[in-house]
């Protein structure tokens, strides 16, 4: 079973149908779960941590859930975890984004944000 980290921040529906949709496009049978569970999460075969927004926000809602002790573990167990746009940043050990954030340091490294070069596209 592959669980999808629902931490009230991220496209939960777009990841769950996009591995869905990619499991049977391969002929892989697999079942996808949303949860806020932690017991879900430790039985999951792999994790799925989707975010969107601001680093900061993510890492404060993971943590107002009660989930960010099972993430950590989930990402640190050797089986497959994959972070999606911000889920993959907070992974780090840190965030520049509106000042210094701490992150889930499962990752060594800092994210920074991209410097504009007003150059036009």
């Amino acid at each position: 079973m592959i669980a999808v980290v629902d931490y009230g921040v991220g496209n939960l529906r777009s990841a769950a149908k996009g591995l869905e949709r990619a499991a049977s496009e391969e002929g892989i049978e697999a079942t996808v779960k949303v949860t806020s569970t932690a017991s879900v999460l430790r039985d999951a075969d792999a994790v799925v941590l989707p975010g969107v927004g601001a680093f900061g926000a993510c890492m404060q809602s993971l943590l107002e859930s009660g989930l960010l002790p099972a993430v950590r573990e989930a990402a640190s167990s050797g089986k497959p975890f994959l972070g999606i746009c911000v889920g993959m940043q907070i992974l780090f050990e840190e965030s520049d984004e509106f000042g210094p954030v701490a992150g889930l340091g499962i990752l060594p490294g800092r994210v920074e944000g991209l410097q504009s070069v007003d150059v036009p596209i």
